[in-house]
Order: structure tokens, then sequence, then C-alpha cells
């Protein structure tokens, strides 16, 4: 089922899911980076592709090791799912919360799954509703997944202990699968002990008592997202909606179909036998079904309403491709197949004889294709195509990109791709790009100019890719630790060459007096010695640290120098400086040590991040 929880932007578990007018969920928070702004007056042409992201994989990308976006060729990055798209440009200075979060006039946003486009209004994000089946479901899967992680073999001798397989409720022992048969094989006096899952592990689908309760009582009734003292009580079949008393005293529901939000909540659950019909037929547990059974354990009539309409619509198109493909009848391996070409050959001589009769003149406008652009950090991907029945041929294209700050446009890409991802431009920046054709006629015009917003800080995780093999990484490549008692070396997958760049580590585990190294090195740092043993790292050891503490990391490219905090204060004054280069952050431990990654942070106040000029 987790296939299910999990959001198709960023593709971790749903957090704060809303659901599209399609019917899909996303991420509140991916939402945001998936909504898409035009320039003041003009208006994007976009189509709905019937496939999924990025699939070009030989695609050329432009990447330069300095923030000045223009360099080398190098192979195209995909975003973690290969449908991210362009975030909103950054609120005026003095808007309101609410201003920020509903995003600005001429707004949309692409469905990742479907790619369908919806326009969002003044309300913006806050219009969707809000999933709380979903929420809930993934907040009880994260609580079974850590309980059952948490149960551990009470009699191996390795270490780690393995995980617990079961439970001897005699004993009163977990065991592992190998330790089990070892220590309590089925007979002699154990063949009447009872052998049963360790505790927190999930059961079977469909278990439970489906009441949508966890072990802390009843849940909270859901609260009308417009009133937020009003619980939700009726059901408005005109909306589709669950609403409070307060909506329908507003007047906006005065004339639609209102029932009781019981009564329809059970007519609703005849998706329950589809369920039931599915899981029969197919003899297995499918991630589907799985999340389908979660949903009616829940006690919440209202977020029900909400998602049962597409669930059964789901259920039911699963339905029908099972009995398809089971009943379709099989083609023998013998069966001959004649095909008649003369018709075709005949429309293909006619095809080629009609594009002869168009004079070549210089391609029309390229269409920039929304749903297959993306941004992450300071890299941003482009992708378009020719508008269709264009009768002229095509040698080639030109992308041009400004400076982030309102400057001329330049040149970044030429060449016959449609596909192109530009490394290393300015964080908190504002770019404008656009693209043209060209071919022996000459140079055609250009696009519409789309504006791409890259972080206003970096977000980067360590890196299992170059990380020494002793390294163990863990809560999504945010904490490490490690299998040796010698130090090893970690980097992260962010590159810094420019601007001012703050992150955290936070010292979970620390035994046996260990010397972790905390600081910057180069890609080719040697990773199996303590950071900064050679003359390809920066590092700050020891120096008051200890379990809890919280190491700072400041960057200051702008200065070229390196300074360290520990629990917010300023360590004296920059440890290193005259730096230059492309620097990756780095983390020197051993298994004595266990350490947390927090990117995302702003630079200390005392540290003023100006803006950089442009090359």
């Amino acid at each position: 089922m987790e296939e299910e929880l999990k959001c198709p932007v960023c593709g971790s578990l749903f957090r704060e899911p809303i659901i599209l007018p399609c019917s899909h969920n996303v991420c509140l928070p991916c939402a945001r980076t998936i909504a898409v702004q035009t320039p003041e007056n003009e208006s994007l042409d976009s189509e709905c592709a019937a496939g999924g992201g990025v699939d070009h994989a030989d695609k050329l990308s432009l990447h330069s090791e300095t923030d000045s976006g223009y360099g080398s060729y190098t192979p195209s990055l995909k975003s973690p799912n290969g449908v991210r798209v362009l975030p909103l440009v950054p609120a005026p200075p003095g808007a309101t919360a609410s201003q920020r979060g509903a995003g600005p006039a001429g707004s949309s946003l692409t469905c990742p799954q479907c790619h369908r486009s919806a326009s969002l209004d003044q309300r913006g994000l806050r219009g969707f509703q809000r999933n709380r089946l979903l929420e809930a479901i993934v907040q009880r899967y994260q609580q079974g997944r850590a309980a059952a992680a948490a149960a551990k073999c009470q009699l191996c001798d390795r270490s780690p202990p393995e995980p617990a397989a079961v439970l001897c409720e005699q004993c009163d022992v977990l065991y592992c699968a190998a330790c089990q048969l070892r220590c309590h094989p089925a007979r002699g006096p154990f063949a009447k002990h009872r052998l049963v899952p360790p505790p927190g592990a999930p059961g079977p689908p469909g278990g439970g008592d489906g009441g949508g309760k966890g072990a802390g009582g009843g849940r909270k009734l859901p609260t009308c997202a417009e009133h937020d003292l009003e619980n939700y009580s009726m059901y408005c079949v005109s909306c589709r909606s669950p609403v409070c008393y307060q909506c329908l005293e507003d007047g906006r529901h005065g004339k639609h179909e209102v029932k009781a939000l019981g009564a329809v909540w059970k007519q609703h659950k005849v998706v329950w036998d589809q369920i039931n019909h599915c899981t029969l037929k197919l003899r297995q547990s499918t991630g589907l079904m799985e999340y389908c059974l979660e949903v009616i354990k829940e006690n919440d009539p209202s977020g029900f309403l909400q998602i049962s309409d597409a669930l059964i619509k789901r259920v039911q198109v699963s339905q029908e491709q099972w009995v398809k493909g089971a009943l379709e009848p099989k083609v023998s391996a013998e069966f001959d197949l004649t095909l008649d070409s003369e018709p075709l050959l005949q429309a293909i001589h006619q095809l080629d004889f009609i594009q002869m009769k168009f004079p070549v003149t210089v391609p029309p406008v390229p269409l920039l294709q929304l749903e297959k652009c993306c941004t992450r950090n300071n890299s941003v991907t482009l992708a378009w195509r020719m508008p269709p029945l264009s009768h002229n041929p095509v040698e080639g294209y030109i992308l041009e990109l400004d400076d982030g700050d309102g400057g001329q446009f330049r040149e970044v890409y030429v060449g016959k791709e449609t596909l192109c991802t530009i490394d290393g431009l300015h964080f908190n920046s504002t770019y404008n790009a656009r693209v043209k054709a060209f071919n022996s006629s000459g140079v055609g015009p250009y696009s519409k100019t789309v504006i791409l917003q890259t972080s206003d800080v970096a977000w980067f995780t360590f890196d299992p890719s170059s990380a020494h093999r002793d390294i163990v990484l863990s809560n999504d490549n945010q904490t490490a630790t490690c299998s040796s008692y010698d130090d090893r070396v970690v980097l992260g997958t962010a590159a810094f060459s420019k601007g001012v760049h703050y992150w955290e580590l936070h010292v979970d585990r620390y035994d046996n007096h260990p010397d972790p190294a905390f600081g910057i090195a180069r890609i080719n740092v040697v990773k199996d010695m303590m950071l900064g043993k050679d003359d390809k790292a920066w590092a700050m050891t020891e120096g008051g640290v200890s379990k809890g503490a919280t190491v700072g990391v400041l960057l200051d490219l702008n200065k070229h120098s390196l300074t360290f905090y520990i629990n917010g204060q300023q360590q004296g004054p920059p440890a290193f400086e005259n730096i230059e280069g492309v620097f990756m952050p780095a983390l020197s431990l051993n298994r004595n040590v266990q350490v947390t990654l927090h990117t995302g942070l702003e630079v200390p106040q005392c540290v003023k991040q100006p803006k950089l000029p442009s090359n």
C-alpha cells in the first residue's frame, strides 16, 4: 500500500494532501512548487500530455561549475519523479500570509499524474479540499512501521540485532527467523507454545475493528474549512462536498439539494462491495485494495465523501481491466497476419508530393511544454516542441536566458534537442527564458517568455552514491552513521561556488569520545580518513561537541570564508579564509556517532547576503 500513500511530485509520503479537481492527490507544499505563472499580458501554450514526465534520458543540458549558468554539455537531470514544474514567483513585499498561500492571479496547477490543468481562484491553493482520510492513513501507517521496526530479536548475538519475526506468548521473548529455528523449534516442550507477530507489525489486509479509532481514543470531529468553529453536519449533493450549518446560513447552498451527512455516507459505502469483489478475484492484496480498506476503516464521513466517487471509479476501472485481461482470447503462435501495404505506400507518395508544394520559410514559434519543465535548487529544466501540422523543417533551436536581475538575454543552448537543463544559477533569483527555432531560411520568432524562480535557500541530503561504503544512511539520506570504528567521509548532494549558504548538523549519538569533523570538501576528497587530513577539505573537529549539540556551518563565498557555530553561537572569527572554487558539504564520523542534517535554513542574522552581480 505504500505506493498509494506517496505524493507523485516529491515521491515521499503525503504531507497535508489536497484533492485536485481530477480527484488525484498532491502534497500542499508540493502544490506550491507545481503552480505556473506567466508574465503580465502573456499566456503560455500548454498541452495535456498522455504520457508521464520527462523521458528523454539522452537529452543534453548546460552545466557549469560556477553560478553563471553557462558551460559544457552534460546529461540532463530529472526531478525525483520527472513531472515537477516551475514554482510561483515570490509574493511582493508586504503581502499577507493568506496572499502568499493563495498565489498570484493568473496561476494554474497541472496534475502530475493526468496532466489536467486547473486555474487558481482568489483563494489559491486553499480552494482545494484537504484529504483528511489520506492524511490519517499516512499517519497510522508511519506509526505502525515505526513500531514494527523497533521490535528486535532478543537472542541475536550480532550487532545490531535482526528485526523480530515472531513473539512467543508463553516465553514472552522476541525471535528473528534464524533464532526461532535454532532456539525455539516447534517440537518437544515448545510444541504447544503459541507464536504470534511482534507488537506493531501490520496485520493482514482488512484487519482491525474498522472503527477508525487510534490508541488514544475517539477521533476528533473534522471542522469546516470555511468556518473553523463548525463541524461538518450536512452534504451538498449539487456541490458534492460536505458543509456545515454556517455554510447553509451564508446562502451559497440555499437552492442546492442538501442531505444529512450520515445518510449519504452510508449510501456511498457501496465501495466496500467493489473492493471485496476485486480482492476475491485477484487472490492477493494490491496496493490499491489495501488503501481502500484503510479508507473504509476511517470514521470520518465528510472526509470519506470527498473521495468516495473517485475511489469507486478507480476500483471499477481496476476490475474491468482485470476481467478484460483474463477473458481476452489468446492468439495462437501460428497466427498468420497478412498486411496489404499498397494503400499505405500510395498515401505516403501523396504526402511527399503535397509537402513539396509548400515553400521553405523560417520555422514557426516553438511551444513551451510546461508539464515537462522542472526546477530544483539552483537548476532549471525547459522543454519545448513545434506546433502540429508545421510544414517548415527545423534544423535546431536557440535557448536564451537573462542574468536573473532583469539584464539582457544570452544564448545558453544551441542544438537539435528539445530539452535542456541549466545548472549553477543564482539561488533566490527570478530568470526569464525563451526559445526560437532556425533552419536554412533563417531564424524564427521567439516563444512566449517563461519565468523561472530558483530556490531561496539550498535543500540537499547526504549523497549515498559518493559516500564511503562504510557510511550508513537513513531517514531519507538525512541521518548518517558508520559501521566502522575508523573515520569515514560522506558528502552532500549540493555544490556551491558563489553566494552565502548555511546548514546545521544535529548530534544524535556521541559515545566513547569520538572525533567527528564538520565542514566542506572538494568532490575528490579522500573518504577513508578524517575530514581535513588532506588538502581537499576544511573542517572543525570536537570543540565543545557533545550529544544533543547542533553544529552550524556558514560558507560565505562572497567573502571566501568558512565559519562554525555550536548551538547557535559563533565559534570565534572565521576558521578559514581565502577559499575559492566549488565546495560540497562534508562530514566524517565513525560508528560511535550519529548525525542528522538540516538544510534549507536562513543565514544567521549577523550575516547579510547581498544580491550577486551578474556575470
